[in-house]
């Protein structure tokens, strides 16, 4: 992806997790409050959250950030490290020996910081839609 999309969609995302969480305060403020409203901010909160997270990422790649100390000086069989090779986000990390093997490692904080909140961003937006169904399917008499 070319860079200025990635800045502007990083911009973006910092920006409207605190607008939506501020959203999330006012909405529990000031009832009534309607359940299908607030599931879908806080989809929006999980998703922006979560796109913020993977621009960081691939920038901190893209401009040559932080290595993680993963590899080994040198491997099983004993061959020195050759060099290091980190592709874009997710932060995949190759560690190349002298003798030609390969070992990769993904970072865990993938899932955490990415995976987990665009998982709960679509559960939510799911059960807004479900909620927001649910309600206008409801006769006015009935409970």
């Amino acid at each position: 992806m070319p860079m200025p999309f990635m800045g502007l969609l990083l911009l973006i995302s910092v920006a409207a997790v605190p607008a939506c969480i501020l959203l999330i305060v006012l909405m529990l403020r000031n009832p009534p409050r309607s359940l299908s409203k607030l599931c879908g901010i806080l989809a929006l909160v999980f998703g922006f959250s979560a796109a913020a997270v993977y621009c960081y990422g691939w920038f901190s790649v893209t401009l040559g950030g932080p290595f993680p100390e993963l590899c080994e000086d040198r491997n099983a069989s004993g061959a020195p490290l050759a060099s290091l090779n980190q592709n874009y986000w997710p932060l995949r990390n190759a560690c190349i020996y002298s003798d030609g093997s390969t070992v990769e490692h993904v970072s865990m904080s993938i899932n955490v910081f990415v995976c987990v909140p665009a998982g709960l961003a679509i559960v939510l937006t799911c059960a807004a839609a479900f909620l927001y169904r649910r309600a206008r399917h409801i006769p006015e008499g009935t409970s």
